[in-house]
């Protein structure tokens, strides 16, 4: 019940500061590793996660942050030497045991921002980061999002892109030829945009439930991201947690939040 109550809060509160392109939306085989099957994977590998990145500053939050604040934030993690991983290299140590850089760290955006391309991609690359952006293509030329040259441009330096769904509806609300629609088809489009392959997914509001990896599974899809719902011990690859990172927080606040994630 706690957790259903939770879900249904974050979704209402992601619901409220969700973009106009698609706020309507919400109406309508490697075995892992054996340490890592028990739901812990975000937990020993941090996975931050931005959404909207302002030049002007204004609100901040778990959703909102300056693109000042932003860059220290990227520059404390370059100086205390951390370094920035992608989805494939998460997922061959999770799978296989490859080995990582030390004090990993991996660094997503969600939401088709414009500002995703020119200010945070430029910002991390001045630090040597690269990171990971999961794309809803309904808003793919829309005013303030990305557009396919950012798109194909962010994937030609280096940066991974994601596959964030269509129009941003909870995947407990999918069934069918939904998911053809939701993951298919954008899968299919954002591959042409790129040239790449994509397999990884980042599910709209967090939420998931084995239904969508299932679905996933079959579409495709190597490995899926949540935000801080319980994991799955039966599918620990496919509930991987993300950390919503405050535009609030110094740069002490988040090395201190970074640290007592890993150890818990």
């Amino acid at each position: 019940m706690l957790k259903i109550k939770y879900t249904l809060l974050m979704t209402l509160l992601i619901s409220a500061v969700a973009p106009a392109c698609y706020k309507y939306a919400y109406d309508h085989t490697q075995v892992p590793w054996q340490p890592f099957s028990t739901g812990i994977l975000s937990d020993n590998i941090p996975v931050l996660c931005y959404h909207n990145i302002s030049m002007t500053g204004g609100k901040e939050d778990v959703y909102h942050i300056s693109a000042l604040h932003f860059d220290e934030q990227i520059k404390i993690l370059h100086d205390s030497g951390y370094h920035a991983i992608l989805p494939d290299q998460l997922y061959d140590y999770l799978t296989q045991r490859q080995p990582l850089p030390s004090r990993p760290v991996m660094i997503t955006f969600d939401d088709t921002h414009e500002t995703h391309a020119s200010i945070a991609a430029p910002i991390l690359e001045k630090y040597g980061f690269r990171g990971t952006f999961f794309i809803m293509t309904v808003c793919i030329g829309k005013k303030n999002y990305l557009t396919t040259q950012q798109i194909r441009f962010l994937s030609r330096k280096g940066h991974v892109i994601g596959c964030h769904s269509y129009d941003h509806p909870a995947v407990t609300t999918s069934a069918g030829q939904q998911w053809k629609h939701q993951v298919d088809e954008p899968v299919k489009q954002l591959e042409a945009i790129t040239g790449t392959t994509i397999r990884y997914y980042a599910y709209p509001f967090g939420v998931w439930n084995n239904t969508a990896i299932t679905a996933l599974k079959r579409l495709g899809i190597k490995a899926a991201f949540q935000l801080s719902e319980e994991t799955s011990s039966e599918e620990p690859l496919y509930t991987v947690r993300r950390m919503l990172v405050s535009g609030k927080w110094s740069q002490m606040d988040l090395l201190k939040r970074i640290k007592k994630q890993v150890r818990s």
